[in-house]
């Protein structure tokens, strides 16, 4: 049976100021109401396959969990990686997991945050490669280049195995322009996807035969693996000390068992705000837009806005993108280079590279209206039946008012319900928490005042979420 493998690591600098740290694009909607890890779940639809496995980093299982649950895809799924150790390390991990329900698992591995147009001629590269992994084979999946693409690795094809499938000869980097256009006169190279199938056991075998440090470390790990919640943890220390290498320089490249089947199902890996264009709908002027968007006289432009208007008058070949904190204006052709302005917003002690201003939390969200010397403004919302922690604050005092559902609030362990346009007042020191007891969600308006206001002056108590 296939058991789909879903990696959802990276930080996202490609697509900022949209995409950060603590939401990186896979967890993003950019071309529909759903986000590219959901769309990634949507394409499995159809499949003869197990419930997904997902791999994530720890700060971002909660909102991996809540757009899985959204799906209704969230059962105990969530890998949880101690520390990024890149794609090798996380399969190995993922194939264990799969091994412990069926010993001839096949997984399909892959990234949360690619867009595959066709899932027709998806699937039946899937079913090509399925057969191919029954009988030993480990299969990447190589896109037919369209274009002399700089951007991406490729595939150089070997001898046939099949009218679907060819040996790999070589796994090539990211090439020049003019190599870039002799591989696409070719037609011997494939983009390199960053998908792949195999029987879990046959991964295994290969990575402890080329890449022994790497599987004993996981396999120590797993040996200290339990559940929280819906995630699956594992051995952290033992983790910690596994070396950090890619699935196509640790296996892929030294393996004799590798295959390739090509595919032509409108795959984008989604780097870059140009790529988005490159995919979006396009006007009669080539513009692509999102959000409140008018253009005048303006041509080959991406436009996004996510809460204001924004106005184009004779521009071109550009990327504007609008979001609460930040706006990015970049020439279309330059906009790989927007990892070195996030590095730039890093260096100089800002934040905006870490955190959007609506912040996502396992309760609901928060949004950082505004902000003082000595006061900050925040827009909480707490989803239906769920609790924040019981906490208190060393340095700051805060004032609670409810504009929509009714709370539980709870102070130095006496609770009341406050309803809308009812307000409450907790001091500072005072042991405190907040529940929405009700069908719809809570909103309210929090405003802090005191000497710290820094999210890390929470002293927690209880955790229904394992936080304290």
């Amino acid at each position: 049976m296939i058991y789909p493998t879903i990696l959802a690591g990276g930080s996202g600098t490609r697509l900022w100021p949209l995409s950060r740290k603590m939401f990186p694009k896979q967890f993003l909607s950019f071309s529909s109401e759903r986000t590219m890890l959901q769309e990634t779940l949507t394409r499995l639809d159809g499949l003869d396959a197990a419930e997904v496995m997902m791999i994530c980093s720890e700060e971002h299982r909660f909102i991996a969990a809540e757009q899985l649950r959204q799906m209704g895809h969230l059962d105990h799924n969530i890998i949880l990686e101690p520390i990024g150790k890149n794609t090798a390390p996380a399969i190995a991990v993922a194939a264990m997991k799969a091994m412990q329900s069926n010993s001839d698992a096949v997984l399909l591995v892959m990234a949360a945050d690619h867009v595959i147009d066709d899932c027709s001629e998806f699937h039946r590269a899937i079913s090509a490669a399925e057969a191919l992994a029954n009988d030993g084979y480990l299969v990447t999946f190589g896109v037919v280049p369209t274009a002399p693409e700089t951007g991406y690795g490729y595939i150089r094809r070997g001898d046939s195995l099949s009218i679907d499938a060819f040996r790999v000869a070589d796994f090539v980097e990211k090439p020049d322009l003019e190599t870039a256009e002799c591989y696409l006169e070719g037609g011997e190279h494939y983009w390199n996807s960053g998908m792949f199938m195999f029987k879990a056991s046959r991964y295994l075998e290969e990575l402890r035969e080329y890449s022994p440090e790497i599987y004993s470390a996981c396999d120590a790990a797993f040996q200290n693996i339990n559940e929280d919640l819906d995630f699956v943890r594992i051995g952290a220390d033992e983790f910690s000390r596994c070396p950090s290498d890619s699935i196509d320089y640790a296996v892929m490249e030294k393996t004799n068992s590798a295959v390739v089947v090509p595919m032509s199902a409108g795959w984008s890996d989604v780097g870059s705000w140009s790529a988005l264009w490159e995919i979006g709908e396009k006007d009669s002027f080539g513009n692509v837009v999102s959000g409140d968007v008018i253009l005048e006289q303006s041509s080959d432009t991406y436009v996004y806005s996510e809460s204001q208007l924004v106005a184009t008058l004779g521009v071109n070949d550009l990327v504007i993108v609008q979001t609460k904190d930040a706006i990015l204006v970049a020439d279309k052709g330059k906009v790989q280079d927007v990892k070195h302005l996030v590095a730039r917003i890093k260096d100089g002690g800002r934040n905006e590279h870490n955190l959007h201003r609506e912040v996502y939390r396992p309760w609901g969200k928060y949004d950082s209206v505004d902000s003082g010397d000595r006061y900050q403004v925040k827009r909480i919302t707490v989803k239906p039946g769920e609790k924040l922690s019981v906490q208190m604050h060393h340095h700051r005092a805060e004032h609670w008012i409810v504009v929509a559902g009714t709370a539980k609030v709870t102070i130095e362990g006496v609770s009341k319900l406050v309803s809308e346009n009812e307000s409450v007042y907790i001091p500072i020191g005072h042991v405190h928490s907040l529940e929405n007891p009700g069908k719809i969600p809570l909103d309210l308006i929090e405003v802090q005042s005191g000497s710290y206001l820094g999210e890390d002056d929470i002293v927690r108590m209880e955790d229904r979420y394992g936080r304290a």
